[in-house]
């Protein structure tokens, strides 16, 4: 997917009289913005219906009445509801206080009167280019933002065995190419962080890293968080939102968990990686984004293409190239160094003193099986962190170790996490989907299935906990 970005996007030019369209257009083009022409306030609200401008500048008065300029006052209104983003300069032969005033007070941003200074002209336009493309990557940061602040932001990237160095040896192949990846590998093995490592090597770094759960994301959601909504687009749509492909404009857009994804919404996905265009809910224009595209699984896709359940032509679209990372129990040269990473984390975030891992404490995390993955090893020590008595974590402290002993029911799962049986709910419930995560080996399907929920309320429960 491709795109002008919005510096380059033309000017929409309205007005009645065709010397004045031909003079503005000459004008724009010497320097060197690009425009289109619209006769009348129909013509022009159809085409900002259809497409994307950088600033709408528009006549008040037409052939209807050409002296009140109520005509460009009405479009200036209505082109204010379709893009309230968009910059607005109103331009009229008939100038007046009053007029100016009114077309500021319904949506302008600027005003001049014809006949026109060039120089006057050009500042006003760039100034309200600039206003308006300030705005737009205001807008995208703060959602940035936000998406960051829900997700814990970026964690580093740690991998020095064998395996890790072999993968990334790929990984430095692939990543200036710009081809869209998949990344395969067990729940909690890292996907995301080699998806933001694959970033951080391509040409795309100083864009975002929009990243997105897709099995998190309810069917009947999945086109606002995806493409966005406009306001008024349903009965809680209270303002405009940008969705994830317009967030991940100039930089990388990470679908994980692709796998969980149900027909109906594979196909509108499809839809857009093919035509490279999409629509904000509750609007018919179409809008571009330059992403790059990274997708993980857990799952093994090609099983569900022979099942009915992934579509062939999807899969063919994300599979430009395939890598896959190792399960921890793999990358024993990591273990230690991840261990230590999230201790010294835990001490920083907690306020607490730095812990170490005795010499038994260290063989038995080396001999732990981790079904859990890395995010397992990363439980293990905050809680550790937290729970263990003296500044050097033993063996036992781990609890790495099934007992043979038969607790009784109320102090089984605080017996097995070393947690107090008195727990909150979200802690209980927190507890609940990492035993299950456990027990099902990593295996997010089965874990939901164990506990009786959907797969779609048991991705918004790993999201909600950074599980």
């Amino acid at each position: 997917m491709s795109a002008l970005p919005d510096s380059s996007l033309p000017l929409l030019v309205v007005d009645d009289d065709a010397a004045v369209r031909s003079a503005l257009r000459l004008f724009l083009k010497s320097e060197g913005w690009r425009c289109e022409l619209a006769d009348s306030p129909e013509q022009a609200l159809a085409a900002l219906t259809s497409a994307e401008y950088g600033l709408l500048l528009a006549d008040l008065n037409y052939s209807r009445d050409t002296t009140s300029g109520q005509e460009g006052l009405d479009l200036i209104a209505r082109a204010r509801a379709i893009d309230a983003q968009l910059p607005i300069v109103a331009m009229t032969a008939w100038g007046s206080v009053p007029l100016a005033v009114q077309a500021l007070q319904g949506g302008a941003n600027d005003f001049i009167e014809k006949p026109w200074d060039n120089t006057r002209l050009a500042g006003i336009l760039r100034t309200q280019l600039a206003l308006g493309e300030s705005q737009r990557r205001a807008q995208r940061l703060a959602a940035e933002n936000a998406l960051l602040q829900a997700k814990g932001g970026e964690r580093p990237w740690i991998g020095r065995s064998a395996p890790m160095q072999a993968l990334m040896a790929q990984v430095a192949a692939v990543a200036p190419a710009d081809v869209s990846l998949l990344i395969r590998g067990e729940n909690g093995s890292g996907k995301s962080q080699l998806a933001q490592a694959i970033h951080r090597q391509s040409a795309r770094a100083a864009g975002p890293f929009i990243s997105v759960n897709m099995g998190a994301i309810p069917e009947t959601l999945f086109e606002s968080e995806m493409f966005g909504h406009e306001k008024g687009a349903f009965t809680d749509a209270r303002q405009a939102r940008i969705g994830r492909f317009e967030l991940a404009d100039g930089g990388t857009l990470f679908l994980d968990e692709i796998g969980n994804i149900p027909m109906s919404q594979q196909a509108k996905l499809l839809q857009v990686l093919e035509g490279g265009q999409f629509e904000r809910l509750g609007s018919a224009r179409p809008r571009r984004a330059n992403v790059r595209l990274i997708a993980a699984s857990n799952a093994d896709l090609d099983a569900l293409v022979e099942q009915g359940l992934f579509r062939r032509d999807l899969l063919y679209r994300i599979n430009s190239v395939q890598l896959t990372l190792p399960p921890l129990r793999q990358r024993g040269g990591d273990i230690l160094e991840l261990a230590a990473h999230y201790l010294a984390d835990c001490a920083r975030r907690y306020q607490r003193p730095a812990k170490r891992l005795s010499d038994a404490a260290q063989a038995a995390l080396l001999a732990h099986s981790w079904p859990g993955n890395v995010r397992e090893l990363a439980h293990c020590m905050e809680r550790v962190s937290l729970l263990a008595p003296a500044e050097q974590i033993t063996a036992a402290d781990l609890g790495l170790s099934p007992s043979t002993a038969t607790p009784a029911p109320a102090a089984t799962a605080a017996a097995s996490t070393g947690l107090p049986p008195e727990l909150t709910l979200e802690e209980a419930e927190k507890l609940l989907i990492r035993t299950a995560l456990r027990r099902s080996g990593g295996n997010a399907q089965q874990a939901a299935q164990a506990l009786g929920l959907s797969r779609s309320a048991f991705y918004r429960r790993l999201e909600k906990y950074q599980l």
